[in-house]
């Protein structure tokens, strides 16, 4: 059923300069089973699905999204348009909105 899920996701080509993302849940406890607190696990990161190809400029050239597959981005606090493909939850962003890159 996982396949058929990442599947679906990997069907949905956004248009333009549209960012397909699914957000990374922070554990909510460590391995040891000390629950943290909310605060330290609310980063507002997303793993990057797929993108779309990209805006158009004044002279009607391709502008591509900065953004790749497999990018590690960080999403505003709210925004954006909440999707479910199978069982899993997206999020489609405009290239814009989506605030940067995090980098390991």
């Amino acid at each position: 059923m996982a396949a058929a899920v990442v599947g679906a996701a990997k069907r949905l080509v956004p248009s333009m300069n549209r960012v397909l993302v699914e957000k990374i849940v922070s554990p909510s406890k460590t391995t040891a089973g000390i629950l943290l607190p909310e605060k330290t696990s609310k980063l507002n990161s997303a793993k990057v699905v797929a993108v779309g190809p990209g805006s158009r400029d004044k002279e009607g050239n391709v502008v591509p999204v900065s953004f790749k597959e497999g990018d590690t981005v960080l999403l505003p606090e709210y925004g954006g348009t909440q999707l479910t493909l199978g069982d899993k939850e997206y999020h489609l962003f405009r290239e814009e909105d989506i605030l940067g890159t995090l980098r390991n």
